[in-house]
């Protein structure tokens, strides 16, 4: 909602006669095309291939153990049915630990992101910045998922003008 205003107000203050050059720019379209991209994209699909394979095994191995224990239960004495308990729950937890450490926010699936995809994101960003200073844009929006600002001219940044007129400056 606050990128519809944003893009509204934007065009608002060009027809009003603020005349802003804004380009617009499909960054997944521009990665997309790139044989980088791809070869990175390629990497990370094998490499969480990899993980979700490890993972599945894991599983598999849990549910058995799952399936052995309740077949068995009736036939446990108390604390041998508490060992297995334990037991289940401690590789449950392994499980959860290692998909949260591969899949999870900030995992090894995020880093391997970063290290792969990053470089080429920030080559992206170089070039259009490049363009727009080039070519005069004030403002380059990405429309690849929703509309986003990529570029704006820091001289239209008026932030301190509205701490100023808080008082906060």
């Amino acid at each position: 909602m606050k990128k519809i205003f944003l893009l509204a107000c934007m065009l608002g203050f060009g027809i009003v006669g603020f005349s802003q050059k804004y380009a617009i720019i499909d960054t997944r379209y521009i990665l997309d095309k790139m044989p980088d991209y791809k070869e990175a994209q390629k990497q990370l699909d094998e490499i969480a291939a990899g993980w979700q394979k490890e993972i599945d095994a894991k599983q598999v191995e849990l549910d058995k153990m799952y399936k052995d224990y309740e077949g068995e239960q009736v036939m446990l004495t108390e604390e041998l049915r508490k060992k297995r308990e334990d037991q289940l729950f401690n590789k449950e937890k392994d499980l959860r630990d290692q998909q949260r450490k591969r899949f999870g926010f900030e995992g090894d699936l995020f880093k391997k992101r970063q290290e792969l995809i990053k470089p080429i994101q920030d080559k992206v960003y170089n070039a259009v910045q490049k363009m727009a200073v080039g070519r005069g844009y004030d403002f380059v929006l990405d429309k690849s998922e929703g509309i986003t600002i990529i570029f704006a001219d820091p001289k239209l940044d008026k932030s301190e003008d509205v701490l100023k007129d808080l008082g906060v400056r």
